[in-house]
């Protein structure tokens, strides 16, 4: 079976373009670095939590405004 990617390649003379997310790599190393920040500190669970919903709260506030 033949690819729409492919076809596309062929289309555009043999040049095939990627047009894939880096979104979820993104995530992925913010979540892995947010890991590490709360191992760092020594955050007990409940702390790691609050710091969660806090930063996410002052985030959107920036991003807004």
């Amino acid at each position: 079976m033949i690819s729409a990617g492919l076809i596309k390649g062929i289309e555009n003379g043999g040049v095939l373009v990627n047009n894939t997310s880096s979104g979820a790599l993104a995530g992925s190393i913010w979540f892995i670095g947010w890991l590490f920040t709360i191992g760092f500190a020594k955050l007990i669970w409940w702390k790691a939590l609050l710091a969660i919903v806090i930063w996410a709260y002052y985030l959107g506030v920036a991003a807004i405004g």
